[in-house]
């Protein structure tokens, strides 16, 4: 057997499973929905299972009775998130519960339903991580690269701070500071836009990245360039070197994490480069001579 066709099987294999997972799914669902909560007579005696009909349920969430009864078997349909939402509200599904329809349906997950710019909604151990890195730079960006909170050193060694647009995107094009400082600029930008190509790629049609490029390509013609030559290039785990007015070059390991309580958000955690002398430099930046030293650092280079 070829790999081509090991490939083939092996994904063939990987979607019926997806389907009989789909189809487990939606049963259980449906079987833990009572027609009174559906606003339906409940049938009395007539019902010989708890829960509601697949009629039913096509019915009330505006589908087809044999499309809805393909899409419970698994077979190979074409659906939509607006037809997966209606299913999804007659089953009274929970947003963990929808986006897992999402998944099993072969779609993009949606976000959930809370706003990831929402600072009420920041966990407060997720806060007391970021701080628990110290004295080393982290950062918490959502699915745009907007910078959703930092610490102390990612302040210190990046120059994040409150009054710049927060967005790690488009502060590497148009942030003097944040720029000055990334060591190999023209080489990285080009990285970096293909990294967030391939970012916006996994949502196509997301209005969140349409919004980021559209506004960076009017503020940036360095941007707009890059990003006409549609390169690609995957995340993962990153090497960045930088140029700081005072603790001289640093050498960072950059690991992505994800947070399975927040899968829209992903914690950045940079760790020195061993060898190079930069776990010193950076916890001298952060002491109270180096905290002191930075007050006589101009705020844009």
């Amino acid at each position: 057997m070829t790999s081509a066709t090991t490939a083939t099987a092996r994904a063939a294999g990987a979607g019926g499973h997806r389907r009989s997972e789909l189809r487990d799914f939606l049963m259980s669902r449906r079987a833990r929905v009572s027609p009174a909560q559906a606003g339906l007579p409940d049938g009395g005696a007539r019902r010989r299972t708890p829960g509601l009909r697949r009629e039913e349920v096509a019915v009330l969430a505006g589908v087809g009775a044999s499309w809805y009864q393909w899409l419970e078997q698994g077979r190979e349909i074409t659906v939509s998130p607006q037809v997966l939402d209606a299913v999804a509200r007659v089953l009274r599904l929970s947003g963990t519960e929808r986006r897992h329809l999402y998944v099993l349906a072969g779609l993009n997950p949606p976000l959930p339903d809370t706003a990831v710019d929402d600072p009420e909604y920041m966990c407060d151990g997720l806060l007391r991580l970021l701080d628990g890195w110290l004295p080393n730079p982290a950062h918490v960006m959502d699915p745009y690269w907007n910078t959703v909170a930092y610490n102390e050193s990612a302040a210190l060694v990046m120059g994040f701070r409150p009054e710049i647009r927060q967005n790690c995107l488009i502060s590497f094009f148009t942030d003097p500071v944040y720029r000055s400082r990334t060591a190999n600029w023209e080489e990285n930008a080009r990285n970096v836009v293909a990294q967030y190509r391939a970012a916006s790629s996994e949502r196509p049609g997301d209005e969140g990245f349409e919004a980021i490029i559209e506004e960076l390509a009017e503020e940036s013609p360095e941007f707009a360039e890059l990003w006409a030559r549609n390169d690609v290039e995957p995340a993962g785990l990153l090497m960045k070197e930088f140029e700081h007015p005072l603790a001289g070059t640093l050498y960072f390991e950059i690991s992505p994490l994800r947070v399975p309580a927040r899968p829209d958000l992903t914690i950045l955690l940079h760790n020195p480069v061993p060898g190079t002398g930069t776990a010193e430099r950076v916890e001298w930046l952060n002491s109270p001579e180096g905290r002191r030293g930075m007050y006589a650092v101009p705020s844009a280079s």
